[in-house]
């Protein structure tokens, strides 16, 4: 979910709750930084509505394409990039700015169920910052005797890149879950800008190198005994539905209008055979063999 006038649309597809709520809504589009207050009263009108039902709050991940003038600045040029000073890089050095975000998701978690996941994480120094950040906040909020989510929210970190899937096994041991972001990993470990029409061909999530990640990956959470979740266009389009249930991963993060079509696809499926066929699928060396593995089992569903 990108923004509140979303919300409707999840109610209505079924789905169980918000997988990824990007709180850049807030930060873009003005010469100004939201304070806690009002950052506060939007979490908290979209955790109420929600009803009981679970959301996970990624912390600001701008950069890139994502540009907010008042919080840029003089990094303009660093965070304009894809590589540069964006996701948890950027938060980490305006530690002013978490600390605010992080007092509005606790103060917004004493009204129903919220996890808190940071973006771009590539090193366990990262979250073990961020989450001593979020132990200190908590507790002047308790002094404070601000209502505030108890116990803590969940702390996750995104894999989006190969270092941290790589590290998965590392980041499990000090995250509460891990979410896949499948976009960007097949970005950042196929050196592709799907955007770039003269690489666009070379964006493949079918890719061996991106499936061994992903797999990779969601062992490292049943190690852990952790959740892990995938979001991007993968975990939307029920094509792979079965080849990500049948590496493991058990939580899928799409938008409303394809929650449908992926619950259906996962009704008709015999999750035992979809483990088989991930298995072979992981075999191959080709992705142009892979993806007709695939369209092969998907036709006998």
């Amino acid at each position: 979910v990108e923004l509140p006038l979303q919300l409707s649309m999840v109610a209505r597809s079924g789905a169980l709750g918000i997988g990824l709520l990007r709180t850049e809504f807030m930060f873009m589009n003005r010469e100004d930084i939201p304070g806690e207050e009002e950052q506060y009263l939007a979490l908290r009108d979209l955790i109420e509505a929600l009803d009981g039902a679970p959301m996970t709050v990624r912390t600001l991940d701008i950069g890139g394409e994502k540009t907010a003038p008042a919080i840029v600045g003089e990094h303009n040029e660093s965070a304009s990039s894809a590589l540069g000073l964006r996701g948890i890089r950027l938060s980490l050095s305006r530690i002013d700015l978490l600390k605010t975000q992080f007092r509005a998701i606790l103060r917004a978690g004493a009204h129903g169920p919220v996890r808190i996941l940071l973006p771009m994480v590539t090193s366990l120094s990262e979250i073990r910052h961020a989450r001593e950040v979020l132990k200190k906040t908590a507790r002047k909020l308790k002094r404070k005797k601000i209502p505030l989510a108890d116990p803590l929210p969940p702390l996750g970190v995104m894999i989006e890149v190969p270092g941290a899937a790589l590290s998965s096994d590392a980041l499990a041991q000090d995250s509460d879950f891990l979410a896949i972001g499948s976009n960007d990993l097949t970005m950042y470990t196929l050196a592709a800008d799907r955007a770039d029409e003269q690489v666009a061909h070379l964006y493949n999530p079918l890719h061996p190198a991106v499936l061994r990640l992903i797999e990779f990956t969601a062992q490292a959470g049943l190690r852990a005994r952790i959740p892990v979740s995938i979001c991007g266009e993968m975990a939307g389009d029920p094509r792979y539905t079965a080849l990500l249930l049948g590496l493991g991963l058990r939580e899928l993060s799409m938008s409303a209008a394809n929650v449908p079509r992926v619950k259906q696809r996962i009704r008709n499926m015999d999750l035992v055979a979809a483990g088989g066929r991930a298995h072979i699928i992981m075999d191959q060396v080709d992705a142009g063999r892979i993806a007709m593995l695939l369209d092969d089992f998907n036709a006998l569903a």
